[in-house]
């Protein structure tokens, strides 16, 4: 799909977005992280409120992560004040399974864990409006993963506004990720054939107003209306981070462990609290760009090949993980044995010229130009740095980068976090299970 480009702006299109959300829906809240992209959307949505719908109060919900830089606090804790007058005002500080890519013994680290108050990064907010596990939210679960909490906020929203159709709006931006960009290209379960709205619970969804802008253009705006926004980014500027390299999120997930060595220049005082905090954090500020951690180019141990050594690699670590990373390197065997994948003509060219068992399989229906199929027969390869035109390919290699990069969804080898779309199909199984049966 080509981008299409409109005679009008982007800022201009926002408008109309907005226009069409209070129209639309009865409850609006805005996913607040501390970041620039939901600042900017903060901020905006605020500017139309006070100029259309007075009357209108807008939620702001902030999911409090613990281990996060002091300035992006002292950001969150301005922004709430500022707006408190105007805003329904959720501050989130609750247990919650969130992945950790640091550590080859846990998946999960578990911010605000009331089993570990002494180790926290920073107190607890002491604010009317904070949700701790003293007074958690309805649908809330204990130690429920972060992503969830986040959607059963939505319902509970809805509910503590008296019910109706809820949105919570999100600051996701298609060129952050070839990931992103493609969820926008799906209409399929948008809300009234909007891309940019998708649907989560009955009555409950997920907007994306600022989907089309750019890096750019959020800063372009920033300056223009002369808003507030996390002096981070200015820390991160004067550290040598490129724009698409400044992230806030939790230090230490797939995103952010590669810049985890600047809390120790830009919050020292932090940075001695997150070495306490997660298995692995120091290890990662030291070795986080390096083969250690399958940043750079890694070479084979002396002795081993690359399946010797994946397999080598899966009996050192602890049973719960082992088996999550051998399920996903038996899905992805079987699939490039099966089914395959959907090659160019100049990869599957240069897979045949270099000796390479494969057959074509059809055509592929996941690319947007119908790209063979193709099968790989006999063993998987054991590695395929001879292939130039791809790295989307199967060999023993990427299986040991990812158990190296502690990437354990596999995002290294293809793999989304497919675990929502899991549950989907498992409700419709549940659902017209019997009508499959004759029943």
């Amino acid at each position: 799909m080509r981008r299409e480009y409109l005679k009008t702006t982007v800022y201009e299109a926002t408008q109309k977005r907005f226009e069409f959300l209070f129209s639309e829906f009865k409850n609006i809240y805005v996913s607040f992280s501390g970041g620039k992209d939901s600042g900017l959307l903060l901020n905006m949505l605020m500017d139309y409120k006070r100029i259309h719908y007075p009357e209108r109060t807008v939620g702001v919900f902030h999911q409090d992560f613990e281990a996060q830089y002091t300035v992006t606090t002292e950001y969150v804790i301005r922004t709430f004040e500022r707006l408190l007058p105007e805003i329904n005002p959720f501050w989130v500080c609750l247990p919650m399974a969130t992945r950790t890519a640091l550590s080859s013994y846990e998946m999960f680290w578990y911010p605000w864990d009331d089993r570990k108050q002494e180790l926290w990064v920073r107190p607890m907010p002491a604010y009317p409006y904070v949700i701790n596990i003293e007074k958690p939210f309805n649908h809330y679960k204990y130690r429920m993963r972060q992503e969830d909490l986040a959607k059963q906020f939505g319902r509970f929203y809805k509910e503590q506004s008296g019910g109706g159709k809820t949105v919570c709006l999100l600051g996701i931006r298609a060129d952050e990720s070839l990931q992103r960009y493609s969820a926008f290209l799906n209409k399929k379960y948008g809300y009234k054939d909007e891309c940019w709205i998708s649907r989560q619970f009955k009555d409950v969804w997920c907007a994306s107003p600022i989907y089309d802008w750019s890096n750019s253009d959020i800063w372009a705006a920033n300056y223009k209306f002369d808003y507030d926004y996390n002096e981070l980014y200015d820390l991160y500027y004067k550290a040598g981070l490129k724009p698409d390299q400044m992230r806030v999120a939790s230090p230490f997930n797939d995103y952010s462990k590669d810049a985890l060595n600047l809390y120790r220049v830009i919050d020292p005082e932090i940075w001695v609290k997150l070495v306490g905090r997660v298995q692995g954090a120091n290890f990662g500020a030291i070795y986080g760009r390096t083969k250690a951690m399958g940043y750079r180019k890694i070479t084979l141990p002396e002795g081993h090949t690359w399946q010797s050594y994946t397999k080598f690699l899966l009996d050192t670590l602890p049973r719960r993980l082992r088996n999550n990373y051998v399920k996903k390197f038996k899905t992805s065997i079987q699939f490039w044995h099966e089914t395959g994948g959907g090659l160019s003509e100049e990869t599957i060219r240069e897979l045949e010229e270099r000796g390479y068992q494969i057959r074509r399989n059809g055509v592929s229906n996941y690319t947007l130009d119908k790209k063979s199929r193709v099968i790989f027969i006999g063993d998987i390869p054991d590695q395929t740095d001879d292939i130039k035109s791809t790295k989307d390919i199967p060999s023993w290699k990427r299986m040991c980068c990812c158990i190296l990069k502690n990437d354990h969804t596999c995002r290294f080898m293809g793999f989304g976090l497919s675990r929502q779309e899991q549950k989907r199909v498992d409700m419709f199984k549940r659902k017209y299970g019997g009508m499959l049966n004759g029943k």
